[in-house]
């Protein structure tokens, strides 16, 4: 059962990572109406609830504006991981200490890792001159949030495997889209350098 709860951790993580405040609510309504075992209890009150849906609301439309999406990304760069490591620890703190402790570390440094992907990603997606893309990518992410987390209900072995391909998979688009970038900016530099025919 730890180590199921250990998958947990780290598949809340990463979704926290993405949207903190859809890995609340929506942890929180399956347990509220799904009584599942892992979930802590504490995330189904109706006060959490209430605050993770408004939150929910708020990052729903800051995510999809451009420029804006990396503001908020930015503020939530400490936020993130702070919410993953707090599931992380309720999910395994009826254990010992030191496995609630793994467990907040688990879904903490997942967190991190997964903001930052994002981050970078986001930061790439804002170079686009229309704004289409950042509501796609947003709304991607938000589904993608829900369904791994709801994979993990069905099977949280499952789920932490999706949530560590998603990882690798966004880190290496993060860092494609960032060297993409670099060499197109260097690209104008040189061009502005070279001296005008007259």
């Amino acid at each position: 059962m730890a180590a199921e709860l250990l998958a947990w951790s780290f598949t809340a993580g990463w979704s926290s990572g993405i949207n903190a405040y859809a890995v609340v609510l929506v942890m929180g309504l399956f347990e509220r109406f799904g009584h599942v075992a892992a979930i802590p209890d504490v995330l189904a009150r109706t006060d959490v609830l209430a605050v993770a849906g408004v939150l929910f609301v708020l990052e729903a439309f800051a995510d999809k504006i451009p420029y804006l999406d990396s503001v908020w990304d930015s503020v939530h760069t400490v936020i993130r991981p702070a919410v993953g490591a707090t599931v992380g620890y309720l999910i395994g703190h009826e254990n010992s200490d030191l496995t609630a402790a793994l467990f907040a570390a688990t879904g903490g440094a997942t967190a991190l890792l997964s903001h930052l992907v994002k981050a970078g990603m986001r930061a790439g997606v804002n170079t686009s001159p229309e704004p289409v893309s950042n509501v796609v990518v947003s709304t991607a992410e938000d589904v993608t949030v829900a369904g791994v987390i709801a994979l993990a209900v069905a099977n949280p072995w499952i789920a932490a495997g999706a949530a560590g391909v998603l990882l690798l998979a966004g880190a290496a688009i993060a860092l494609y889209l960032t060297l993409t970038l670099r060499r197109l900016h260097r690209s104008r530099q040189a061009r502005r350098a070279q001296p005008q025919r007259p």
